[in-house]
């Protein structure tokens, strides 16, 4: 079967299309007739050698994956030929996927594999750091950093859905329109203006209650000055390739809080909290009230494409490949 293996660390160019054996699930597991995976930005990082206890090469890359079931383990109570979306934790940039069946999800119904493939991670993600995390309240303000990507998006209408008034930052004017689109109250093109004075001047001085920051470095700093007393800052992904340092000083003279939030890791140690959502999710995706927002397809061959597409930040919503 075919396959995108990362030779070593470093750019697109280690991105190689190879011919490998079908792997064969054992027990507890099943495996995936691909249809779409969906495109990450931990799949960057971890490509490029910046990811705390990401693979080492050579690997299959790929945390989630759309397609039907071709074959089962022992132990595992699913049909060949459902339709399920599954996350991974690897190996999804491929025909063919053997993951733990205890990761599965049914694709929602009428919605089609590349939505499908766009659900699990940002969605769950964007469902923790509001909630479960980030115990966002519905007459509370939150900040979303990277509003029309594949998080953001999602993000921005998890909040608008818990009634919360929200502001988001992109950094064009068509990202900032499909936010608005989705729900996002006060749009920020960062480009242009310093959102935590626009934060400012929109709060008259207040602030907002709860940040979601995938980008670290300045932004991070930015962020804490954006908020008011008591705020929470969730950090979930460092796109910047800047690490932030948070100034534990400041933290306590100014009564505010910073959490860490690892998708992977939460569903190591507490899975019930992340997938709690999940039936809730489904429901809302099936009758169309919430939109995976696929921005563009790439064949499996041209992985090495859409990771260049979404480093050049052109990408808004999610990136997914199709074998």
């Amino acid at each position: 079967m075919r396959a995108i293996r990362v030779t070593e660390f470093g750019g697109t160019d280690a991105l190689e299309p190879v011919d490998v054996e079908e792997p064969n699930p054992g027990p507890g597991e099943i495996r995936i007739d691909v249809k779409a995976a969906g495109v990450n930005f931990a799949d960057i990082m971890q490509r490029r050698g910046h990811y705390r206890g990401g693979p080492e090469p050579p690997y299959v890359p790929g945390m989630e994956a759309a397609g039907t079931v071709d074959a089962v383990g022992e132990g595992v109570d699913q049909e060949v030929g459902d339709r399920v979306v599954a996350m991974t934790g690897g190996g999804a940039y491929a025909e063919k996927v053997v993951t733990p069946a205890n990761g599965l999800f049914d694709v929602p119904q009428g919605r089609e594999y590349a939505e499908a493939a766009g659900f699990p991670v940002q969605f769950l993600t964007a469902h923790c750091c509001l909630h479960e995390w980030g115990s966002l309240d519905p007459d509370e303000r939150v900040l979303i950093h990277a509003a029309a990507g594949g998080v953001g998006t999602a993000a921005v209408q998890l909040a608008d859905a818990a009634g919360a008034e929200s502001f988001g930052t992109a950094s064009s004017r068509e990202k900032l329109d499909l936010a608005e689109r989705l729900g996002l109250d006060h749009p920020i093109d960062y480009t242009e203006e310093a959102f935590e004075k626009v934060i400012e001047a929109e709060t008259d001085g207040e602030g907002v209650d709860l940040v979601l920051d995938g980008v670290g470095g300045d932004v991070f700093d930015a962020s804490l000055d954006a908020l008011n007393y008591r705020g929470r800052l969730v950090t979930y992904g460092v796109a910047s390739g800047d690490p932030a340092q948070a100034d534990t000083t400041r933290l306590l003279f100014e009564n505010k809080s910073v959490v860490g939030f690892h998708l992977g890791r939460a569903m190591q140690h507490d899975p019930q909290s992340v997938l709690k959502a999940v039936p809730e999710l489904t429901e809302l995706l099936a009758a169309s009230d919430l939109e995976v927002v696929v921005g563009e397809r790439f064949p499996l061959s041209e992985a090495a494409a859409a990771h260049e597409y979404i480093e050049n930040r052109r990408s808004t919503g999610k990136v997914v490949l199709e074998p």
